[in-house]
């Protein structure tokens, strides 16, 4: 069970050391730090190598959470940590800390939160497609396959050509083809 430090600064003309610094009194035995990264970029160098790094029981210790993430999907976060039973303790936080009792009820709580969100955000997904296709919209790009490119495609075909080198003469992809001409050929193609 180790103390893992992570530190961020937002930009190239601010100082890290600080905040190494503070995490190494305080007990990290290593110190992950980003240099120039906004917390709005998930995959920071430093941050990956962090979370590749630790494991079940280590502590991720920060100066403050917003270094870990300034937006909501630190509740995404801190709650992948728990599951990965990785405790994150914060310098300036107190009440971030889940190596004691109110630090995990604090960890619980965000965890119920981040978890709303996501069914939050499944939930109005479903329910805007849902009413587009009420009113007769479908998603996904619109078909390549024009109504003059299926009738030649069917023409190709009846002259015996294979889908690769009806997609090639069309000037389109072979799952296009395929898919078109499947509607007209009893699903094979």
């Amino acid at each position: 069970m180790s103390t893992i430090g992570y530190a961020r600064v937002s930009t190239r003309d601010q100082n890290p050391d600080y905040q190494k610094h503070e995490l190494l009194e305080a007990g990290a035995e290593r110190v992950f730090v980003d240099h120039g990264d906004s917390s709005r970029v998930r995959d920071r160098p430093q941050w990956v190598a962090c979370l590749d790094y630790m494991r079940a029981g280590d502590t991720l210790l920060v100066h403050r959470l917003d270094r870990v993430s300034g937006e909501w999907h630190l509740f995404q976060i801190i709650a992948d940590l728990g599951e990965r039973d990785i405790n994150i303790r914060s310098l300036t936080e107190p009440a971030i800390d889940t190596t004691t009792p109110m630090g995990r009820a604090f960890y619980g709580i965000v965890a119920v939160f981040a978890q709303l969100r996501i069914d939050t955000i499944r939930e109005n997904t479903m329910a805007g497609l849902a009413h587009a296709r009420s009113q007769g919209r479908v998603g996904g790009r619109p078909t390549v396959m024009t109504p003059e490119r299926i009738e030649a495609a069917l023409l190709l075909r009846e002259e015996n050509k294979t889908i690769q080198q009806i997609a090639k003469t069309l000037g389109v992809g072979r799952m296009s083809v395929s898919r078109a001409l499947a509607k007209f050929e009893g699903g094979s193609s």
